[in-house]
């Protein structure tokens, strides 16, 4: 049987508690028992919330990046989950992407290229598709802009040159880096990646710019491929 709301303390009441404590102090369950506002007759709205966390297949039980992938249909074969509930979720799912956009990094001095990892990791891991990003820079490592140059399947993406020299040189830079991700979570370089970078560095070096390096993101983590390759030459 459904617990009401009212009947809880007034210190479990996921509204109550935010207002009083502040919106860090609430649960995955409980900041979305907010979001979808009504139980069932059978479930709270945190039991029910609660309920649609265990639908995760992600290893890390945190990661709430499921809701996103799932669509408003998928979301509606929930029981308990109507189509004014599914768009909520999906609603409150984009503005959390948005926020989390690079935008607001425009500006950002990049003093090593592991910056540029640290500041769009949890973006990137958890994406389903491989997605490559060309991150240019000005003769002070400020960082000018971030932009999507290509996107693939779960397992590869095929990157036209062409077209990152292009973005580059459009925002007149004088430095890049570029960052893809693995979806499925290791960030071990294929032979493709290795080989694709070092074209890139051949090419920067006839346009005369500084590529500063290539980072793969994992789930868990995120490696340059520039030291790969170092620790490749030092090994033949």
């Amino acid at each position: 049987m459904s617990i009401k709301m009212k009947h809880l303390p007034i210190t479990e009441r996921p509204y109550e508690k935010l207002e009083q404590n502040g919106e860090k102090t609430l649960t995955n369950a409980e900041l979305l028992a907010i979001i979808i506002k009504n139980g069932t007759k059978e479930e709270s709205s945190i039991q029910l919330a609660q309920r649609i966390l265990t639908l995760s297949d992600k290893k890390d039980k945190n990661n709430l990046s499921f809701l996103r992938e799932m669509s408003i249909e998928e979301l509606i074969k929930i029981k308990g989950i109507g189509k004014v509930k599914a768009i909520q979720i999906k609603a409150m799912c984009e503005l959390a992407s948005r926020m989390n956009g690079t935008d607001k990094l425009i500006g950002t001095r990049i003093l090593k290229t592991q910056d540029i990892g640290d500041l769009l990791f949890e973006e990137m891991r958890y994406e389903t598709q491989e997605i490559l990003k060309v991150v240019t820079l000005d003769n002070k490592n400020k960082l000018l802009k971030i932009k999507d140059v290509a996107k693939g399947a779960r397992n590869f993406v095929t990157a036209n040159i062409q077209i990152i020299f292009h973005e580059i040189l459009k925002t007149q830079a004088l430095k890049f880096i570029l960052i893809h991700n693995h979806p499925s979570g290791d960030t071990t370089p294929s032979q493709s990646d290795i080989e694709f970078t070092k074209r890139i560095i051949q090419a920067s070096k006839m346009l005369e710019l500084q590529f500063l390096d290539h980072i793969i993101i994992g789930n868990y983590n995120y490696i340059s491929i520039f030291a790969k390759i170092e620790e490749l030459g030092r090994n033949v």
